[in-house]
């Protein structure tokens, strides 16, 4: 007999504004660090990113959430750069224009 496991809610939506433990880890086991085109950052130094942002009304789960180290987190808040997705899942930014 095997002993029950503890299931955790991944889709918080706009209940919760930061992303919680459980939704890090399974992002950690989705992304493996950070999404950046090239970092290889380990995924325990990371900042779980929300792609539509919170004050846009984005939600907090995994389908709007990413992992960022905290320089690339950084970059995707700084109004001078362009975040494109990938078709590999990665992300790159670019300076605008």
């Amino acid at each position: 007999m095997s002993c029950p496991v503890a299931s955790e809610v991944l889709d918080v939506g706009r209940a919760k504004r930061f992303f919680t433990k459980a939704q890090l880890t399974a992002l950690g086991i989705r992304d493996g660090g950070c999404l950046a085109e090239g970092c290889d950052w380990p995924p325990w130094m990371f900042h779980g990113h929300h792609w539509i942002r919170w004050a846009d009304d984005g939600g907090t789960d995994l389908t709007n959430g990413g992992l960022l180290c905290p320089r690339h987190h950084a970059r995707a808040h700084d109004p001078i750069y362009e975040t494109t997705h990938q078709p590999n899942g990665k992300v790159t930014f670019h300076r605008r224009c």
